[in-house]
Parts: structure tokens; C-alpha cells; sequence
């Protein structure tokens, strides 16, 4: 492997081994809900990593993550209430607008929950949602509860990709960060295939019902 690349993972090593990572974690997670190009699976994959290799504590960093995920969601959520009268006022200026609210406003009452879920390992879908939920103003006692399941199952999902690769490569921790990135991107594009598919299907069934 080139030099240049086993230095790198060296460094990262040294960096995420340290207890502040916890609160990177954190931060990432918090922005990433809000600010959909910062990668919080990334953060939290790496403090798995960490955790294998017994630099830092794997529940520690499940937590860190789901705690920050948790805290964006709301965040996100809570702007998407402040700006939901503008929002409102601009879809129902047409038909076609007020079909599309009417249809989304449906679709979160039937199924928010599990869209909660799923889309909080979709890059930008997560954001999106949350902020929807604000706008369509739904309860926030349930969004509170949905988006909590969410991001722990989110968060121990990334934790344990990484605390795999670490604890069966701690002899080589290089290895073990390849092995753990390669395994989550294979998992997002198996998310995204599997995403694509089904919303291929829905359409040719015609079982959305999405409004043109």
C-alpha cells in the first residue's frame, strides 16, 4: 500500500482515538440534519472503528451519534415550523400546489413514522422529511418520538459497521478502516437501489398516487 496512505490512516487513528471525537460526533451528526453535505455516517463509522481498536467506547459513541442526529432533527424540524406560513401561503396559491400539500401531508400521516426511519439513511432525504414534518405541522410530541427510534437505530447501525472492522483488523487498523468504509458504501447503494426500485414500481403501478 502506498506510503502516503498508510500515513493517513495513522493519523486518523491518533485522531478519532481521542475522547474529544465524541464530540465531533456530535457536532457532525447536528449539522448533517440541517446541512445535508456533512458526513455524520462517516464521523460515527470512524468512531466504530476507534472503539474496535479499543481507543475509544462503543456505546459512547452510539450515543454521541444518536444524541446529535436527535438534536438536528428537532433543529430541522423546528425551522421547517417557523417558515411553514410562508411555505403554506405559496403552495396554495395553485391547484397543483395544494394537491401536492394535501398529498404529502397524507402520506406522513399514513406512514411518517416509518419514512422517518428509512430516511434517515438517505443522504438529504432525512433533511428534507424533517423539515416537512415542520411545515405540514405535525404533532411534535410524535415527530419527537419517531425521530429518537431513528436516530438510534441509525447510529447503532454506523457504530457497529465500524466496530466490526476494528475489532477483526485491530492488528491492522488500516485495513480495518477500508474494510468498514467499503462496507457502508456498499450499504448505501443497496439502500438507494432498493429505494429506486420500489419508487419505479409504485409509479408503474400507479400505488403513490402522487399528484402531477
Amino acid at each position: 500500500m502506498l506510503p502516503e496512505v498508510v500515513t493517513f490512516f495513522d493519523w486518523l487513528k491518533d485522531y478519532s482515538g481521542s475522547p474529544w471525537f465524541y464530540a465531533v460526533i456530535v457536532a457532525i451528526a447536528v449539522l448533517d440534519s440541517v446541512v445535508p453535505i456533512v458526513p455524520s455516517e462517516t464521523m460515527v463509522i470512524i468512531g466504530g472503528v476507534s472503539a474496535g481498536l479499543h481507543d475509544l467506547w462503543w456505546p459512547l459513541v452510539a450515543l454521541a451519534g444518536a444524541g446529535g442526529a436527535f438534536a438536528g432533527d428537532l433543529l430541522s424540524y423546528g425551522i421547517g415550523r417557523r417558515l411553514s406560513g410562508r411555505l403554506r401561503r405559496r403552495y396554495e396559491r395553485t391547484e397543483k400546489g395544494r394537491r401536492r400539500l394535501a398529498w404529502t401531508e397524507r402520506q406522513i400521516r399514513e406512514r411518517g413514522g416509518v419514512l422517518l426511519v428509512t430516511a434517515r439513511f438517505i443522504p438529504g432525504g432525512r433533511t428534507l422529511l424533517t423539515l416537512t414534518c415542520g411545515i405540514t405541522g405535525q404533532p411534535r410530541q410524535w415527530f419527537t418520538r419517531w425521530t429518537a427510534v431513528a436516530a438510534v437505530i441509525w447510529s447503532s447501525y454506523a457504530t457497529m459497521l465500524g466496530f466490526i472492522g476494528g475489532r477483526t483488523f485491530q492488528d491492522d487498523h488500516t485495513k480495518a478502516f477500508l474494510v468498514a468504509f467499503a462496507i457502508a458504501i456498499s450499504a448505501t447503494v443497496l439502500i438507494e437501489t432498493v429505494r429506486f426500485l420500489l419508487h419505479r414500481l409504485g409509479r408503474a403501478g400507479g400505488a403513490d398516487g402522487q399528484p402531477q
